[in-house]
């Protein structure tokens, strides 16, 4: 044997395991195939996924797409040990966004990038992704597992992803014409900070001196951190039918920007809104951030969500009524405000 072939490298050599990527092919399969849906035969290992929009009963359809990552929350996750909850918060800050511009989303793919490939964790990651597709109703048709030594140390990865939406065309939200003063707006509950502020909560948990496996002040039964890896609520499968009756005149997905810079983003240029804070009772984690963290009320309104996920924005002889059905669907919905003009 030549010297050259006694010191022939391979990709495994460089921090590359092949076959830890086809092991995790191979694991992941199972939850794709749980997020099978009309119009998308799911199944994983070709080079792109495809999707037949007449199959889900599309006649004209308009594309909506929308793309995300969890941010800094994944540092909870890593330093935790737990990946069940980040996967659906990753399908739902896309999910949500396309929401919001009146579409269903129909399909997802992710991309998963890691210095080191663990297919046990991977799998787990993969599984809270499918399940945001299954509440989401949405197919699971691809990704991406990247495996790059030396852009990622540690246990660190990134995780991100997008969705594709649709609409019957001259259905897409807001509808900026038909919207006026006195049109109500009603509030879905979050289910705590969804995914965003995580780079101040974790700086405000610094501050306190807790651990992770600390009991969490604000969340009887959990440790601090199961109750921030809380994942974010998905919205789609009882405010879509809504839309769909033509109910609906606007939708604003409460992310980064909070309760003061998101419903403009549904509004025209000649109206404003008015919310009431006492309409609702926020969730005791912002309490417990403000207090610890003395941040003022302004900042925490601008930060976080404040326990509104979605804001719907509806004509007031209706409000009763979408309330109702809302609630029924299994959210919490409460009317929280108005839209003024200017």
């Amino acid at each position: 044997m030549t010297d050259k072939h006694r010191n022939s490298l391979t990709y495994a050599d460089a921090g590359v395991d092949i076959d830890a990527g086809d092991a995790l092919v191979d694991r992941i399969k199972p939850h794709a195939k749980s997020t099978a849906r009309p119009g998308a035969e799911v199944a994983l290992g070709g080079f792109g996924g495809a999707f037949d929009l007449k199959a889900a009963g599309y006649e004209d359809p308009i594309l909506v797409s929308g793309t995300d990552g969890v941010g800094t929350k994944l540092r909870i996750a890593i330093e935790t040990g737990r990946f069940d909850t980040i996967g659906i918060d990753l399908v739902a800050m896309c999910a949500n966004d396309v929401l919001a511009q009146g579409a269903e989303p129909l399909f997802f793919l992710d991309y998963f990038a890691t210095g080191k490939l663990d297919p046990a964790r991977g799998e787990a990651i993969i599984a809270g992704i499918a399940e945001g597709c299954r509440q989401s109703g949405c197919a699971l048709i691809g990704g991406e597992t990247a495996e790059m030594p030396g852009m990622y140390s540690g246990d660190d990865f990134d995780l991100a992803g997008f969705v594709v939406g649709a609409a019957e065309r001259g259905t897409l939200l807001p509808r900026l014409d038909d919207m006026q003063a006195g049109d109500v707006l009603i509030g879905l509950a979050a289910s705590g900070p969804h995914s965003n502020g995580y780079s101040l909560i974790r700086k405000v948990v610094g501050m306190s001196g807790l651990k992770w496996t600390d009991d969490a002040p604000f969340a009887p039964g959990q440790t601090m951190g199961e109750a921030l890896l809380t994942s974010t609520k998905l919205y789609i499968k009882s405010v879509v039918p809504l839309i769909k009756e033509g109910l609906v005149k606007g939708l604003a997905h409460i992310t980064g920007g909070g309760l003061i810079e998101n419903p403009p983003r549904m509004l025209p240029d000649h109206l404003g809104f008015e919310l009431d804070y006492s309409a609702w009772k926020r969730p005791a984690v912002f309490d417990w951030l403000a207090e610890t963290g003395g941040i003022e009320e302004s900042e925490m309104r601008r930060a976080f969500n404040g326990g509104i996920g979605l804001l719907l924005a509806v004509a007031a002889d209706d409000a009763e009524a979408i309330t109702v059905a809302l609630n029924d669907a299994g959210e919490e919905a409460f009317v929280c405000g108005q839209l003024v003009a200017k």
